[in-house]
């Protein structure tokens, strides 16, 4: 961890580490049961609830320390690590009144879920219309689709960023909906698995009726909205590829320091060192990265202002982790191929991280645009 960083996350840095020795030592339990001592483990160390509002009951946690939390869980590298955190409400944090009580406080308490509908289908059999929704009254009717709605089969509700269609006196622009599960018209056109074992849903929806109050925000801030969320998605992911390095990097240290069969540690040979050295650079400039971005994040007004810099750290940490295990993979072996080892299930997820919150070559080109075109983002 930086050196730079105050007492307060110091002190975190201690209890995480706690945490993860305490996790470390659980003994093999079925999947719920896991769950269960997970969760009030990471609640005794107060680990729990830094996803959480403070007006809720959570420690509302900023950038930094949320860098740091998933940053050092990552590199534990443990079964159960993903119940570690409570349910983040993410963009449902603007929601009040009557849909604040139905969606943003069970979500907090664990008696709902969510999944975030952004992406619309590509291919030659896509619909030429985006997501749209006219208004009917004091409802938003909805028709389109919407494609990798990650965690979809099992959400309770979506929060969708569709295209409002207002009349001459109406507003209109795109604006974040949440949509019920259950409500008439939506349907799961399709359920499927990524590699790296995540599920994935694609949506239609043929004339949703949803209340107006479902609207986050107001008719035209969707946008914002949307990135918004976007952007926090990707320093969350910079962080958990860092993390995940810094578990590969230690895994593999320790299998080139064993002994060969050829009577010498392969960490003797001038070519695996040569290899093993570029890992270590490649991580040490990924985490300088991740944490100069939430440093930045830290200090902003809202996640516009560091959105080059979020774009910048999540491909640069995505492509880092994934040349990482890959060359891991290289140096221990084919049997690090096998199905069910660690280096094998971590490629798995390495590369679907280049897609997580925006496929690499389009968050370049973004880049490109904002600087071409507007005059935005630093170095």
């Amino acid at each position: 961890m930086p050196e730079f960083l105050d007492q307060e996350y110091q002190e975190l840095k201690t209890r995480l580490d706690e945490l993860v020795g305490v996790l470390g030592v659980l003994p093999e339990l079925q999947p719920e049961v896991l769950r269960k001592e997970v969760v009030a483990k990471s609640k005794e160390y107060g680990i729990f609830q830094l996803t959480q509002p403070q007006e809720l009951g959570g420690t509302g946690a900023g950038p930094m320390a949320l860098t740091i939390a998933r940053e050092t869980i990552a590199a534990a590298n443990l079964p159960g690590s993903g119940y570690v955190f409570g349910a983040d409400p993410g963009l449902l944090r603007n929601l009040t009144g009557e849909a604040r009580a139905e969606y943003l406080e069970p979500v907090v308490a664990g008696e709902k879920s969510w999944s975030f509908a952004f992406t619309e289908p590509s291919g030659p059999d896509a619909p030429q219309k985006q997501t749209y929704a006219t208004v009917a009254g004091t409802d938003l009717k909805i028709t389109g689709q919407k494609s990798f709605v990650t965690g979809g089969a099992h959400a309770s509700f979506y929060a969708a960023l569709v295209n409002v269609e207002g009349d001459d006196e109406g507003d209109s622009g795109p604006a974040m909906v949440i949509i019920d599960k259950d409500s008439p018209g939506l349907e799961i056109a399709r359920e499927f698995r990524s590699m790296e074992g995540g599920d994935h849903v694609e949506l239609k929806f043929n004339g949703v009726i949803v209340p107006m109050r479902n609207v986050i925000g107001s008719i035209g801030e969707g946008m914002p909205r949307a990135m918004g969320n976007i952007g926090e998605e990707r320093l969350q992911v910079s962080a958990l590829a860092c993390g995940m390095g810094l578990w590969t990097v230690d895994h593999i240290t320790e299998r080139l320091m064993q002994g060969h069969r050829s009577g010498s540690r392969l960490a003797d040979r001038e070519g695996v060192r040569l290899r093993y050295a570029d890992l270590r650079i490649e991580l040490y400039a990924a985490r300088s990265a991740l944490y100069r971005t939430a440093r930045l994040a830290e200090v902003a007004e809202s996640v516009e202002e560091i959105m080059n810099e979020a774009t910048a750290t999540k491909v640069f940490c995505t492509e880092m982790i994934g040349h990482v295990v890959d060359t891991a993979i290289q140096l221990a072996g084919g049997q690090s191929l096998i199905q069910g080892e660690p280096l094998e299930k971590l490629y798995r997820r390495a590369r679907s991280l280049r897609f997580t919150g925006g496929a690499s070559d389009i968050l370049r080109l973004s880049i490109a645009r904002g600087k071409f075109d507007f005059g935005a983002g630093r170095l």
